[in-house]
């Protein structure tokens, strides 16, 4: 912890909770008919992609799933620019066209919503990166414990297996591949001991709760890579206090296993840290939350007052062969 220190912890867990803020907000508007399509609320998770970032830095390729609304917020897209593309405007980060699920950052090749169809993306930079000699940087690709089962998984692994491609595969295990247990999708588990034992390539584990066992991950994984241009799997274990997407009521888990779930709120969990080693109270935190809670009204106000696309414009844009 004082390796890191106190204004950067402060600013991490300032970040966590305006992704929190952004996500409860969000879900909201969708409820009153503000947002369309679908929703896939980060909330339980925060502490891997922040703790990830904080180590790594933004200056690496990184590459999501349609719960993507986090990791644009940590790689420099505005709390308006989310909310405005949440709302289907104009001023949104695609322009009103992406929504909740396709969201994109200088450094991040997109929120894609085909489940395991962005890990081949996540490969192809590493490629480029290789291709290019550069040895400064990483590839950073998130997915869900569901999408190992895909084809593209596989293959994808197979092939920076044999290339050596500095790309860091990170699985979110959060339990529910939609409503259905991990256990009942996926054959083996540790999932990431086991299928990384399949490709030669090495595995690590960690409480995708606790930020500091990100971070510190994170940092470490992050220098073997760029040692060694070698990839590697990541299985951080974690949860979400939601359904699968806002649609989703949970029922396939108790109110009870949610509850205990709940009692490691990774905010709550970093929050106690610092209080317990003296770098914040509860009534800054207190202010903290308000902060961003702001912020994110603010940018709900933004995105109410944006102006709606122009149908003129819809093929703007287009790569058509």
């Amino acid at each position: 912890m004082e390796e890191i220190g106190k204004p950067t912890l402060l600013m991490q867990l300032n970040q966590m909770l305006l992704i929190r803020n952004l996500e409860i907000r969000g879900e909201a508007a969708y409820q009153q008919g503000k947002v369309g399509g679908f929703y896939h609320s980060y909330i339980g998770q925060e502490a891997i992609q922040v703790g990830c970032v904080a180590a790594v830095g933004v200056q690496h390729w990184f590459t999501t799933t349609y719960r993507c609304h986090a990791l644009a917020l940590l790689l420099g897209v505005t709390p308006n620019e989310i909310m405005a593309e949440l709302y289907g405007k104009v001023t949104g980060n695609a322009k009103g066209r992406g929504g909740s699920m396709h969201l994109f950052a200088d450094r991040m090749l997109g929120g894609l919503a085909i489940v395991g169809g962005h890990i081949p993306i996540a490969t192809g930079a590493a490629f480029s990166i290789k291709y290019l000699k550069r040895k400064d940087i990483a590839s950073f690709c998130f997915l869900g414990e569901g999408a190992v089962a895909q084809g593209a998984f596989h293959e994808s692994l197979n092939m920076a297996a044999l290339w050596s491609l500095p790309c860091i595969y990170v699985i979110e295990n959060n339990h529910w591949g939609m409503g259905t247990a991990m256990e009942r999708a996926i054959a083996v588990s540790p999932i990431a001991e086991h299928l990384a034992n399949s490709y030669g390539i090495k595995s690590y584990s960690v409480d995708g709760m606790d930020f500091f066992a990100c971070y510190a991950l994170f940092k470490e994984v992050l220098g073997e890579v760029l040692r060694t241009s070698q990839p590697l799997l990541i299985e951080a274990v974690t949860e979400r206090f939601r359904g699968h997407s806002i649609s989703d009521p949970g029922l396939y888990r108790s109110k009870e296993e949610l509850q205990k779930a709940m009692e490691r709120d990774p905010v709550l969990l970093m929050k106690a840290a610092l209080i317990e080693n003296k770098m914040l109270s509860e009534e800054e935190f207190e202010e903290m939350d308000r902060k961003q809670r702001e912020i994110v009204l603010a940018a709900m106000k933004f995105a109410d007052e944006s102006p709606w696309p122009d149908p003129v414009a819809l093929e703007e844009g287009v790569f058509a062969p």
